[in-house]
């Protein structure tokens, strides 16, 4: 069908112009050598992939944001990464194949059905740093030490980190025995803030009083460290896993602490985002004046052992356009030098030796009427005598 307006893209999807790429490749640049510093290794997946590869181990969330088409080759589903976080995991457990502990990052491209907030992208430039093979507090330290580094790398000010841990919340719904759609039900309001959602439901399921009682006060478990004393004394006679789950949230905010003594922590015992895919500590960062986490992470064993083998797992990801969006950072103008349209063979030589010094150098076109400003350039070659010389344009 014809239509007038074929420039246009489809909703959540944008081009990036001159300006802002070079925003965009700067910080990128930035944020890999960030993680190789840390010894993370990259890796590049590739865009689109069988579907049980890609999807193992996200669960429904990312199979409804997944875009699926029929590969031509072989009439298998296949479908356009969501998320590269699998694609990591099976590089680690299936190509890699190392016994000891592997720290990969990526940068790139995703893409999803849907926007993650209103009038969000639906192509994401999504970052992250994985580490595979290590299940101690240690690795969770250093994945969300990293995650604070490249926030503060990013220009991004005034963050708010939470912690939380799924093992509690886990460990309570266990000991009020709800089966897996109460737990889910129950996830759901307490993620809301629901409370009083939250209390029908447990009265629906039969809970104990004192189950009850548990489950509730993770609404209100959430400040600094004290928070953690609060939710000992609240949960005495919880399961061992609760009290486990509590321990690990305090170990690991004490290894992050000794490195980062200047960064407030905060403890929110119910914000499980992801629930259905962490498995340990989790934790998310937020800004003034948003809603959502502009980088999340946390610990996810197990998501290799649909690929052959069952590794401990910790990481965090955050999408490289919402980091630009709220960075401070601002980035030097880059200017060039103009060379005239000359058959000269010393200009040439010229201009090739100052490029490969890392000057950007334009050389004007035959009847190319634009100014040095409009091809922004401040300075331009000129002939003095027997040689070229940059002069600065006036």
């Amino acid at each position: 069908m014809f239509t007038k307006d074929r420039w246009l893209l489809p909703e959540g999807i944008e081009e990036i112009l001159p300006a802002e790429a070079r925003r965009f490749e700067s910080m990128r640049r930035r944020i890999l050598d960030l993680f190789s510093s840390w010894g993370y290794e990259l890796v590049m997946p590739p865009l689109i992939e069988y579907l049980e590869s890609l999807l193992t181990g996200v669960g429904k969330d990312m199979d409804l944001q997944t875009f699926k088409l029929t590969d031509q080759l072989t009439g298998r589903m296949m479908g356009v990464r969501p998320d590269m976080t699998p694609q990591a995991a099976r590089i680690d457990t299936h190509y890699l194949k190392r016994n000891t502990p592997v720290r990969l990052c990526y940068l790139g491209s995703v893409l999803r059905t849907r926007p993650d907030e209103f009038a969000g992208s639906r192509e994401p430039l999504q970052l992250g740093a994985e580490l595979f093979g290590h299940a101690g507090p240690e690795s969770d330290a250093e994945v969300l030490s990293l995650m604070i580094a490249t926030l503060e790398l990013s220009g991004i000010e005034d963050t708010h980190i939470d912690l939380g841990h799924v093992g509690v919340f886990r460990g309570l719904a266990a000991q009020a025995k709800l089966d897996a759609e109460q737990e889910i039900e129950l996830f759901d309001a307490l993620q809301r803030k629901a409370r009083s959602q939250a209390e029908s439901l447990l009265s629906d399921y039969g809970a104990t009083a004192k189950a009850k009682e548990m489950l509730l006060a993770l609404l209100d478990l959430s400040g600094e460290a004290e928070v953690l004393d609060q939710a000992r004394r609240l949960f005495k006679t919880a399961p061992k896993t609760v009290h486990d789950a509590l321990d690990n949230l305090q170990s690991v905010s004490t290894l992050v602490g000794r490195q980062l003594p200047e960064v407030g922590l905060y403890f929110d015992l119910a914000e499980l985002s992801g629930y259905h895919y962490y498995t340990g500590t989790v934790f998310s960062a937020f800004v003034p004046g948003h809603g959502r986490a502009i980088a999340k992470g946390g610990r996810y064993d197990g998501i290799g052992k649909s690929f052959g083998r069952d590794r401990a797992a910790t990481g965090f990801g955050a999408d490289l356009r919402q980091l630009l969006k709220f960075s401070k950072r601002q980035e030097k103008e880059i200017f060039g030098i103009l060379a005239p349209h000359e058959d000269d063979a010393q200009l040439r030589q010229e201009i090739a030796r100052l490029r490969a010094r890392g000057e950007r150098v334009v050389s004007q076109l035959p009847g190319d009427k634009a100014g040095a400003a409009d091809l922004g350039c401040d300075r331009k070659l000129a002939r003095k005598g027997d040689r070229w010389v940059v002069e600065k344009i006036k």
